[in-house]
């Protein structure tokens, strides 16, 4: 539903253009045929008119489809990311606790809050985009190829230099994005550990250690933050240069084709309008390339919860102990959470009924 109520919008944004071409010629023959003297020559201003208000109902339209598909689009989004939170919770009721030992809270709770909402974010501005986006370049070049294939060709000349260019940046800027999503994880990690063990901390004099350590992850996250934006935020200006190189040669030719009459007024300044629609969509997406690539990173963090192995269930079969003594005794007992990195070996010792023994913390003390 929301790619139809994307592309009626589009397209009914598209024909404006040309429509508002054939005011232009009608001015300007009425204007040029009373230049040149002749007789009962005047400028069709019902026709005008007319025609003008035909484009303010497309207009109309247009904005009334954009309306509803952003509407459509937002509830969408927002039930998939409520679905998409109700997994992850689901998902960390079932793993381990080799999982939380192995991972900081701040760390869980970064890719559970700020890789979700990040996802969510994208789905509700950056999709909707990129699918108008699509349907106006291909719009744009049909109505292009009406008016002149010549001047089509002319501005089609640029699109694969703009390819290029989003291509080599994008990938250049991609490996920053995961970079600072895995770091802002860490520094969340540290941040929770530190506030809710600050008893602990004081106790034991380690601020200048927990300080140094945040310092430490706080200049990573700028240094990986930095290039990420820098390197995807330079796609724009230069997707802006090549389009505007492509506006000028259109402009020159096209004006040399209009004093050879070889194309009307109202249609070339029509093509300029969908010359600068194309490049606009290709800048636009140009544009939104950093927040996919963010979320791409935030995607990749969230789905490494989800595709987690799960904690063997209980077998539905299993014995059940009718008398329970509370006497347990672990013998030749070996322990780790990743296989080859035993924790501990050879561990033997008995708890008696009524007694309390825990193993806790990295040392296993």
């Amino acid at each position: 539903k929301r790619q139809i109520l994307t592309i009626m919008s589009t397209l009914f944004t598209i024909v404006g253009p040309k429509i508002l071409g054939q005011a232009t010629t009608v001015l300007f023959e009425g204007f040029y045929a009373k230049l040149m003297g002749v007789p009962g020559a005047a400028i069709d201003f019902e026709r005008i008119g007319q025609i003008l208000l035909f484009l303010v109902g497309i207009y109309l339209v247009s904005a009334a489809f954009n309306y509803i598909m952003q509407y459509v689009m937002a509830s969408v989004a927002q039930k998939t990311v409520y679905e998409l939170r109700e997994d992850v919770n689901h998902k960390l009721e079932r793993i381990p606790l080799k999982y939380y030992d192995s991972k900081t809270h701040g760390e869980i709770l970064s890719r559970v809050t700020n890789d979700v909402d990040n996802i969510a974010n994208t789905l509700q501005q950056s999709v909707t985009q990129l699918i108008s986006s699509v349907i106006t370049i291909l719009g744009v070049i049909i109505m292009m190829l009406t008016i002149s294939p010549l001047l089509t060709i002319i501005t089609m000349v640029t699109l694969p230099l703009s390819i290029i260019i989003t291509k080599f940046v994008a990938g250049k800027s991609q490996t920053y994005f995961v970079q600072q999503q895995r770091i802002l994880g860490e520094l969340n990690g540290h941040v929770e550990e530190m506030y809710t063990g600050q008893k602990i901390v004081k106790a034991y004099g380690k601020e200048e250690d927990s300080i140094k350590k945040f310092n430490r992850h706080n200049d990573e996250l700028f240094e990986a933050g930095w290039k990420a934006q820098f390197i995807s935020g330079i796609i724009m200006p230069m997707m802006q240069f090549v389009n505007n190189i492509g506006y000028v040669i259109v402009s020159v030719v096209g004006g040399i084709m209009v004093t050879r009459q070889a194309i009307e007024i109202g249609d070339i300044q029509a093509f300029i309008q969908y010359s600068r629609q194309f490049g606009q969509p290709i800048v636009q997406t140009a544009n939104i390339a950093n927040l996919i690539q963010s979320t791409v990173a935030s995607a990749e963090r969230v789905f490494e919860i989800l595709d987690e192995v799960e904690e063997v269930a209980d077998p539905k079969n299993s014995h059940k102990i009718e008398e329970v003594k509370g006497h347990v005794a672990f013998e030749n007992v070996k322990f780790g959470y990743a296989k080859g990195q035993p924790l501990m070996s050879n561990i033997d010792f008995k708890v008696t009924p009524g007694q309390k023994v825990a193993i806790v913390g990295p040392t296993g003390a």
